[in-house]
């Protein structure tokens, strides 16, 4: 299947998404706080120059458009910031991607994430947003995720795509042959006979071996 998105793009074969973040709705709607009253402190002015000052309205209201652009342009920009940043836990690695046009992407592999480190504040666990460090064996050392949303989801979905690729149990269907499916339900009924694993786990193994036939 072709890529559509850039995020689709950065993806390597049989790589898979597991758990997408942005920084919390707190960071954007904070912004545009700021931004809605300075526009509403320029529209006020502007009135105020027209009403008591008797400024000519055909100088105040194009000037006061003009500076009201500015934070609107800024709101915008806060809006557009926001939706497209992300960070991304894939079944090989963490992603964090920014930028509007020009992108920048950094990206850890799970084999080299040593610790990861989450901080929370009261209102973080209220409203489920924190601080996510991840220390990796890299020559970046730390990398801090400020802020994001569903901080808990993103540490626990890491920690476990980082197991199962210790594990092995990455291996997908892509990697594996039809051909090889017989072998390999051989090879697991003799592990069964040998008492390395259970009835049970043979007979998961056999129906997942199966059904990519």
């Amino acid at each position: 299947m072709k890529a559509t998105t850039y995020l689709e793009r950065l993806l390597g074969e049989n790589e898979k998404i597991l758990f997408t973040t942005r920084q919390h709705w707190f960071i954007l709607a904070r912004n545009i706080f700021i931004e809605i009253l300075l526009i509403l402190a320029i529209f006020i002015a502007s009135l105020l120059l027209i009403l008591l000052l008797n400024v000519a309205s055909v100088i105040v209201i194009p000037v006061g458009f003009i500076i009201m652009l500015l934070p609107i342009a800024s709101l915008a920009l806060d809006v557009a910031k926001w939706t497209s940043s992300q960070y991304i836990i894939t079944n090989r690695r963490v992603i964090q991607i920014a930028g509007i046009f020009n992108k920048s992407t950094e990206d850890s592999s799970l084999e080299k994430v040593n610790d990861v480190r989450m901080m929370q504040s009261f209102f973080g666990r209220l409203f489920d947003y924190g601080d996510i460090e991840i220390m990796t064996a890299s020559e970046l050392g730390v990398n801090t995720f400020r802020q994001i949303a569903k901080p808990i989801q993103f540490k626990t979905a890491m920690l476990n795509a980082k197991e199962r690729l210790e594990r092995g149990d990455e291996l997908r269907s892509e990697d594996i042959q039809k051909e090889d499916i017989p072998t390999l339900i051989a090879s697991l009924d003799l592990l069964r006979k040998q008492g390395i694993i259970t009835e049970d786990e043979f007979n998961q193994k056999k129906k997942e071996l199966l059904s990519k036939l």
